[in-house]
């Protein structure tokens, strides 16, 4: 069934030249005392204009769009656009029923139009919106939409074939079934997972066009170190990368990629058993995920590895948790794809943190200082002040993230919120005769910055910054720093901790 538990200046010794003005949020965020940041709650979810938002936001200028998994006129989903300022909201369509038409989520059996529950992050491309819903369409086993964002043109691109067999393990189809994740696209081309369906009902990848033609079955999972239940991919090329969550015991969580044509299907990594490893984030030739489950508490992990499948490394294990409501320091089983900014990951988790209800996190791409940006409150009746329990990933807009919480709310259906990073605004320096110079530092009372330097910006050396000195912006909000002009050429960044 349908599981819903889930900057730089350079100086150099001849010639310094500094730009008027560099501004910037420069991690790493290091392990220790957090630099402030704001949580907004932008809209609260109350049932007609949707609920439960599982998939996560895109962003267009200041226009944010997502999708509810239900609610709405039909109680079966919706799609909807908010301002990042959190006004404006509208209710940009509601997935219709016929009379008759279950709301129940329990097997494809339920047919209509549109599809039912939309649960993916959508995709936009131009002025149009493309998405997945789980169920509906002519056979009940989920359908591929595209819809304008001013709410116009709804389309069903495809509707899913009807299968066989016991639901889900054994629901078996031509083409796939029960799509949850996004989709990529390239061109006109888009490219998504199922979760059930395919030749051995343990979901598959696909492709379709655009305009809903030329829909192709790349790849049905097999189960064991093929792996199963598939959710979002990420696209390098003509290579697509994915995981395959293991949520059927006995199947192994993998790590995968697929050729666009659906050739050269390979397994990078498999995990124990039941990790159910998430949707994947590809910078260079490093893919970074999570697990929801697995580590040394069972609360999951953050890891990397390389796209030949070499080189894996578990980056972060999550905490256990304890007490009644599942409490820890960190959060616990993180469920939505990361979100990668120069070198920081950015993620949730769906459990655990100060009041068991989710929590924002960040941590280096190397493993180190990871922190916890905000952690969702207690819930009364299954209602707070800022949601709870995040299902989906991040977007990061300039220095803010936003996304949504399934949960909590003040009518429990769920939020949209945004979490404004503190940033740093660094000016010229002063220069003093040609012995030294003064970087001016602005931004939060109390904000401890650090000052570094690197001789060599390779790849190879991007870890490799020393130290020059460490801070705290007083309360006026400007420092100065002051370092000698000697030695060899070098590049300077400052963050805060």
């Amino acid at each position: 069934m349908k599981t819903r538990n889930r900057a730089f200046m350079k100086t150099s010794l001849k010639n310094l030249y500094i730009p008027p003005v560099l501004i910037a949020w420069l991690g790493l965020l290091l392990a220790g005392r957090a630099a402030a940041q704001t949580f907004t709650n932008l809209h609260n979810f109350t049932g007609p204009d949707g609920e439960n938002p599982q998939a996560g936001l895109i962003i267009s200028g200041n226009t944010l769009y997502g999708a509810c998994d239900s609610g709405g006129g039909s109680r079966i989903g919706t799609v909807f656009a908010v301002n990042t300022n959190g006004t404006g909201f509208t209710n940009l369509y509601n997935l219709t029923a016929p009379p008759g038409f279950s709301s129940s989520d329990s097997s494809p059996s339920s047919t209509n139009s549109d599809g039912a529950y939309p649960d993916g992050t959508m995709t936009l491309s131009g002025n149009t919106l493309y998405g997945t819903a789980y169920f509906g369409g002519s056979a009940g086993a989920g359908t591929v939409f595209a819809v304008n964002t001013n709410g116009t043109g709804f389309t069903n691109l495809h509707s899913f074939a009807a299968g066989s067999g016991s639901f889900p393990q054994n629901y078996t189809n031509s083409d796939g079934a029960c799509p949850e994740a996004g989709l990529v696209i390239s061109g006109n081309t888009l490219y998504g997972t199922t979760e059930k369906g395919g030749s051995s009902g343990l979901g598959a990848v696909f492709k379709v066009n655009s305009n809903g033609t030329g829909f192709t079955n790349l790849h049905s999972f097999t189960g064991g170190t093929n792996g199963a239940v598939p959710e979002g991919l990420a696209l390098s090329g003509s290579t697509l990368y994915g995981e395959a969550g293991g949520l059927y015991s006995g199947d192994d969580g993998t790590v995968f990629k697929v050729n666009t044509d659906g050739t050269s299907f390979t397994n990078l990594h498999s995990f124990a058993a039941g990790s159910w490893p998430s949707a994947l984030v590809l910078s260079g030739n490093t893919l970074y995920g999570t697990t929801y489950n697995g580590g040394s508490a069972g609360n999951g992990t953050v890891f990397a590895v390389n796209t030949n499948g070499t080189g894996f490394t578990n980056l972060y294990t999550f905490t256990a948790t304890s007490g009644p409501l599942s409490t820890n320091s960190d959060g616990a089983n993180p469920m939505g794809p990361m979100i990668l900014s120069g070198n920081i990951l950015y993620g949730t988790t769906y459990n655990g943190g100060s009041s068991g209800n989710g929590a924002v996190f960040a941590l280096n791409t190397n493993g180190t200082g990871f922190t916890t940006l905000y952690a969702f409150t207690a819930e009364s009746s299954g209602i707070n002040s800022d949601g709870a329990n995040p299902q989906a990933g991040l977007i990061l807009s300039g220095d803010t993230l936003y996304g949504t919480a399934q949960y909590g709310g003040s009518s429990g259906y769920g939020t949209v919120f945004s979490i404004t990073l503190p940033s740093v605004i660094l000016s010229a320096p002063q220069i003093t005769g040609k012995t030294n110079f003064t970087f001016v530092l602005s931004g939060p009372a109390g904000s401890n910055c650090v000052l570094q330097a690197s001789t060599n910006l390779l790849s190879t050396n991007l870890l490799n910054w020393s130290p020059i000195s460490t801070s705290t912006l007083p309360v006026s909000g400007s420092l100065h720093l002051t370092n000698a002009i000697s030695g060899s050429r070098r590049f300077y960044r400052v963050f805060m901790q």
